[in-house]
This record gives C-alpha cells, structure tokens and sequence, in this order.
C-alpha cells in the first residue's frame, strides 16, 4: 500500500493521463436508494438502517431507469481501518447490487462518509491516504468481475482542502487498478463538490483548478458533482427558486469539461413537486443527457423506504412527488436514449 500511495502522489506532479472516449460512456440516468447509510453505527439492521429490496429497485427500473446509487457507510463495511470488510455488511451490498444487475440497472457503490470515518477525517493521523485506498482496494477487489458496479470514491467531502483530497482520491484510484478492475470510477472535489462552486476559490481551494490532477491508471474515470435547486443549493428546501442558476451551473460545467476534456456524473440533484419544480430538474438532466460527452450520467436524490413521508425530496412513484418521479421517467427514456 506505501507503493500506491507514492505512486499517487507523484502523479499528482506528473502528466494527466488521458480519459476514454464518449463511447466509453455507461448513460447512467437512475436514482439515489436511501437507507443504508442511515442511523448511529452500528445500528440494528432493519430499524437503523436498510439495503434496498429486490422489490424497490424492480419498482424503479421498471421505470426505465438505468442506474441505482447506493449510499452505504464505511464504519459499517470497514469497521476497523485496513482489516477485511464486514462479511454481513458485505453480503447485504451484495444482495443489493445483485438485485439491481437482475433488474437491468447498474450501481454506483457510493461511499456516504463525507471524508471522515468515524469522527477521523481522510488525510488525518488514523485515516491516511493509505487507509482510504486500502478499503477501496478491497471493494474492487471483491467486485472486480461485475461490470454492473462503479465505485463512487466518496460522498461530498467538504472541510478537507482539496489539494490533500486529491492525494486520497489518487491513492484509491491506484489501488483499484492495481486489483485489475476496470469499472468506471467517481471522483468528487472538496468544499461538497457542487457544480456551482466547482471553479469558485473556495476555502478548500478551487476544484476546477485542483481536481486536474486526478490521474487514473485505468483511465476511466469522472467527477462527481451534485446540484440542487432550491435557495443554497443544498436540497435541504422543498422550493426551487434556484433552478435556472442550477440549469446554468450544469452548463458552465459542460462547458469546463468540455475544454479540459473531462467528464463528469451527476451524482445528486433533486426537487419537490412544487409549483415548477419537476419542469425545473427535467431541464438540467435533458441538459446531461444532450452532452454525452462531458456527462456520463445523473442520479436523482431520494427513494429509500427509511424516509419520512414529509420529506419533501422523497421519490415514490405512487406519493406525494409523483410528478417528480414521471420527470426522471420521461428523462430516463428521452432521446439520445441509454442501452441498458
């Protein structure tokens, strides 16, 4: 593992290794399944926190979605730092993954930890880069033949200066690739990896500038971002006076990528069924869709049976934001279409 992570860091100073072409492109257009990152860890499984059923990610695909993004969390998986992984926890994820690939739809295995296991932060003392790209290195190893899994490095770091997250990220990266998977894998930023800010000089610096030193081995590899609608973009509101800057942020960023020759997924964006808001979000995702080149896919926030029915961001194609859930449909299916 101390190979990997000087491998990564000098690449960090290195050339930037070139991405695949768009036909590399999985056309990832699903949803966020919520629960088992929930609840205190370790928590009751079935009270705490829950995987998806075979039945929730049916009802989903069903609607022509393409793709499930799984939060899960680390402490469960991983409970003691560069040991085996859980063996209940990990055959739960693979039930899951498993369930989603019988459906027709692929799953992004997102680790929903915010750059922190436990109360430790990558790039700390406890965590160390080598921390973090050993338990990546033990999920790929594992999912090594399932074509239908992408590894999404993390979910939204935010207070880890982007300069040391790159260090992480790239030591993950190698050491996946050193597993021989070739799955597509997901790199976010710093400062919650928002396409709004991703060329902003943030207090975690600037992403846009930063995160070009992302070097995968593999070569096949995009940022996460993730973009909500509503007042501060954090898609904590049920309104979405923001719609137009998100339409507009997402453009910015195709544009970024475009020049830089870089892709990007979507990884959160979401709205209530509100007044204007379904119409607000099919634009932004008929935007990623009309860019296959610069976006390989979105996943919309939030199904999960562990929701409040007030939560005004729950997706259920029979509740409340069934409006929002026949938005991602028609988006799902609009033209340029997506192979399963």
């Amino acid at each position: 593992m101390r190979r990997l992570l000087t491998l990564a860091v000098l690449a960090c100073a290195g050339p930037i290794l070139a991405l695949p072409s768009a036909a590399a492109s999985l056309c990832l257009r699903g949803v966020n399944i919520s629960g088992a990152e929930f609840g205190t860890v370790p928590g009751r499984y079935g009270f705490d926190y829950l995987y998806p059923s075979a039945d929730t990610i049916r009802r989903f695909a069903a609607l022509g979605l393409t793709a499930m993004r799984l939060p899960i969390r680390w402490e469960r998986l991983q409970p003691a730092l560069r040991q085996p992984l859980d063996p209940d926890e990990l055959a739960r994820l693979d039930a899951a993954v498993s369930a989603a690939s019988q459906a027709g739809m692929r799953t992004v295995i997102d680790l929903h930890n915010y750059a922190y296991h436990g109360k430790a932060r990558v790039d700390s003392e406890m965590v160390t880069p080598e921390a973090f790209a050993d338990v990546w290195q033990r999920l790929a190893r594992h999912f090594r033949g399932d074509a239908s899994v992408v590894f999404g490095l993390m979910n939204e770091p935010h207070d880890i200066p982007a300069a040391r997250w790159l260090v992480s990220a790239n030591a993950a990266l190698a050491a996946i690739r050193e597993t021989g998977a070739r799955q597509l894998a997901l790199v976010p930023g710093s400062g919650w990896t928002g396409a709004h800010s991703w060329t902003a000089d943030l207090p975690t610096g600037n992403n846009a500038a930063v995160m070009l030193g992302v070097v995968d081995p593999g070569k096949n590899v995009a940022y996460e971002v993730h973009q909500y609608l509503d007042a501060d973009f954090s898609g904590t509101h049920a309104e979405c006076s923001r719609g137009a800057d998100a339409l507009q942020a997402v453009e910015r960023m195709t544009d970024w990528l475009a020049r830089n020759g870089r892709r990007a997924f979507l990884g959160e964006v979401g709205a209530s069924s509100r007044k204007g808001c379904p119409e607000r979000l099919r634009a932004v995702l008929d935007h990623l869709n009309r860019n296959p080149q610069q976006w390989v896919g979105w996943t919309a926030w939030a199904a999960g049976e562990l929701w409040a029915p007030d939560y005004p961001l729950k997706l259920d194609p029979g509740g409340a934001n069934a409006p929002v859930v026949a938005a991602l449909q028609a988006a799902a299916r609009a033209e340029p279409s997506c192979e399963r």
